[in-house]
């Protein structure tokens, strides 16, 4: 395994989701600490930079369920793909809420950035490839069981949000987190993968985490800091 020189050196022989875990921590430090995450996360934007976020969500995860409704077709992938995930449909519920929040004219949709384009882009790309599905899963969706209820939670406080246009991160068909993530985990760890597939898995995954990193920085550059307006 050739690695970057900032990437970690990782036990090919662990677990996928320890394996993962490991490889990536450094990008996926970078990418928390880009400084549109920082900025929403701090009360220093508003509701129309989470619109934003929120748009940019909505064609990102189209295209990685488009993929997990390919892979689940194939014995190696089934076991990967929970309907209780799925954040389509909560999506369209938060733009629709979002957008009325803040008065945008639903005939003028909300950008969605090229960095953004290029991130589906390669999820259009994973076809059928079950070690690319899994990276870009782990990434996105133990993201939002984790993370992402933190994100919740500072949404209400800064920006005065209620589960109206908060769906995104409310699971309804997961009864409780933490054993659900486990059984995910259990899942990604029973996919066989020879050492290769390994090397993919962890180069997928830590583009992934880049792709996301992109977005946000594109983000930061449509909302800067200091233009907060009254909501």
């Amino acid at each position: 395994m050739t690695l970057s020189p900032t990437q970690p050196a990782a036990d090919l022989h662990e677990p996928a989701s320890l394996l993962l875990r490991s490889a990536t921590r450094d990008v996926h430090e970078r990418a928390e600490s880009t400084g549109f995450v920082q900025n929403l996360m701090g009360g220093h934007l508003d509701v129309r930079a989470f619109a934003a976020l929120a748009t940019q969500h909505t064609a990102i995860y189209a295209a990685l369920e488009a993929a997990g409704d390919r892979i689940r077709r194939s014995p190696a992938g089934a076991g990967l793909v929970f309907d209780e995930l799925r954040r389509g449909d909560a999506l369209a519920t938060d733009l629709a809420a979002l957008t009325a929040m803040i008065g945008h004219d639903p005939r003028e949709p909300i950008t969605v950035l090229p960095e953004t384009l290029r991130y589906v882009d390669r999820l259009n790309e994973i076809g059928d490839d079950v070690v690319a599905y899994l990276a870009h899963a782990y990434t996105r969706y133990l993201g939002d069981l984790s993370g992402g209820q933190v994100i919740k939670r500072m949404m209400q406080r800064h920006y005065g949000l209620t589960e109206d246009g908060l769906a995104f991160y409310t699971f309804e068909r997961i009864e409780k987190i933490p054993p659900f993530k486990e059984r995910y985990r259990t899942a990604m760890d029973a996919v066989a993968l020879t050492g290769a597939d390994r090397e993919r898995l962890v180069a997928e995954a830590r583009l992934a985490f880049d792709l996301n990193a992109a977005v946000f920085d594109g983000l930061g550059r449509l909302h800067p800091a200091g233009e907060r307006t009254a909501e």
